[in-house]
């Protein structure tokens, strides 16, 4: 049975992509803004507590409300670790996530994935846009579609 080596694509992995943040405290008790680039979890966690924890120290556990996240994992493993992922649907809020460190917790608002680049500009400024900073890897879309739960 011959066998093709298809030599057109690469092997490489793609650079780990940077998560889009804002850590300007937010009126409501908000620590942060958060635009993920889609709704899965297992993807997604790992690239926010990775770049949180040279902010906020070590992350133990996040939070979540399970309208908006159609997987919600028991844990995830960063740099090593695991961090445990839990949900309530009457404490959480859904458009927040809670994240939980050794001294306390921080809550950040999730921009949905699918929200405009613009828009998603204009919430991490501080809503009007008149201070809405250019995109960067750093900055990007994030919405919500409401998908149930599965955990």
């Amino acid at each position: 049975m011959p066998v093709t080596i298809d030599r057109t694509t690469s092997s490489r992995r793609a650079p780990p992509q940077s998560a889009r943040l804002s850590l300007t405290p937010a009126p409501g008790g908000l620590d942060g803004m958060w635009w993920p680039r889609s709704r899965a979890l297992t993807r997604e966690l790992p690239i926010l507590t990775a770049a949180l924890a040279g902010h906020w120290g070590r992350i133990t556990g996040v939070t979540v409300h399970p309208a908006y996240w159609p997987v919600i994992p028991r844990w995830v493993s960063v740099a090593g670790r695991t961090v445990r992922v839990g949900w309530f649907t009457e404490a959480q809020d859904p458009h927040r996530l809670t994240l939980s460190l050794p001294d306390g917790r921080r809550d950040v608002l999730v921009i949905p994935p699918e929200t405009g680049a613009e828009a998603a500009a204009r919430l991490m400024a501080g809503g009007d846009g008149t201070d809405a900073p250019a995109l960067t890897p750093h900055i990007g879309p994030a919405g919500p579609s409401p998908a149930g739960r599965r955990r």
